[in-house]
Order: structure tokens, then C-alpha cells, then sequence
């Protein structure tokens, strides 16, 4: 089936509906939200932990993966 047809099918069944919770769910999907950005959710903990691991990497306080692995197997 190709998206025309698609969009037909679901454009049919919409105006088939008289669903009021199935078209508000619908409307949600193509209505943007305010985005919040993820680091917003993120506490106070993990973003310190996530900053440290960045001054680390900045630093040059890296191991290559296959060392680790190497080393803990």
C-alpha cells in the first residue's frame, strides 16, 4: 500500500469517528507541545555527574574501550 492510499484509509476512518477522546488523541499527535529540554529533567546530581565526565574527557582522562575490557574480563 503506498501513502496516498494510507493517508485515504486513515482520512476515512477519521471522518467515520464520532469518537471525541480518538479525534482529541489524533489532534495531540500533529499539535506541538512546548518542547522541554531533557537536561531540564535531569537533578542536580546528574547533570554534576554528567559535567564531570565531560571535564574528564576535555582533561584527556579517557580509556580506550578495548583496554577496559581487557583489563575486567
Amino acid at each position: 500500500m503506498n501513502i496516498q492510499t494510507e493517508k485515504l484509509e486513515i482520512l476515512k476512518m477519521i471522518i467515520e469517528t464520532n469518537s471525541p477522546s480518538i479525534l482529541e488523541s489524533i489532534k495531540s499527535i500533529f499539535v506541538k507541545s512546548p518542547e522541554t529540554d531533557f537536561w531540564e529533567s535531569f537533578s542536580y546530581d546528574q547533570k554534576e555527574d554528567i559535567l564531570q565526565g565531560i571535564r574528564e574527557i576535555d582533561n584527556g582522562e579517557i580509556v580506550d574501550y578495548s583496554e577496559l575490557m581487557v583489563k575486567h574480563r
